[in-house]
């Protein structure tokens, strides 16, 4: 798959705070694309990036980046957030989902709360990963954060939409 996008955080140069700014607009260019209604909390004290509305329920939704491969097609990425210098967990009720977007294929890991179960670092496998690995059907799962039902843990599970 060629690489479309032109996020500079896969540089040498990269600067995280940009990075992720980058990548919420990226994220809000694609989930509204996909149908979604989102909203966008003022300044960065919440603990979610996005409120998105399915027309069933808001969802709070943290969106985080990453264009570091840890073997050929993994990525790892950080799911965790910064708190006095330790990187901890988001919890449930902080967050219903976490969607994590690797630049380098612009590729997006929908990832329900439920998922993440207090992990602070995940290993994405790429989509041209011969294993899609423990992750693999929640890569560009958008069908779960549009028909969200109220509880994510519920949710069947849905096919992958096609890029």
């Amino acid at each position: 798959m060629p690489k479309t996008t032109t996020l500079p955080c896969s540089s040498a140069r990269r600067q995280p705070k940009r990075c992720g700014e980058l990548a919420e607009l990226a994220f809000l260019h694609k989930a509204s694309n996909q149908g979604l209604k989102l909203s966008k909390p003022y300044g960065d004290s919440d603990r979610y990036d996005f409120i998105a509305d399915t027309g069933l329920r808001l969802l709070k939704v943290q969106v985080k980046s990453t264009s570091y491969e840890k073997a050929p097609q993994v990525y790892s990425a950080c799911v965790g957030r910064h708190l006095t210098g330790k990187l901890v967990p988001y919890l449930p009720g902080q967050v219903d989902f976490i969607v994590v977007y690797l630049v380098p294929e612009d590729s997006w890991y929908i990832l329900p709360m439920h998922v993440v179960d207090g992990k602070v670092m995940l290993w994405l496998h790429s989509r041209n990963h011969p294993k899609p690995g423990v992750y693999g059907k929640y890569l560009d799962a958008w069908p779960l954060l549009i028909g969200a039902t109220p509880d994510p843990q519920t949710a069947p599970d849905i096919p992958h939409s096609q890029p």
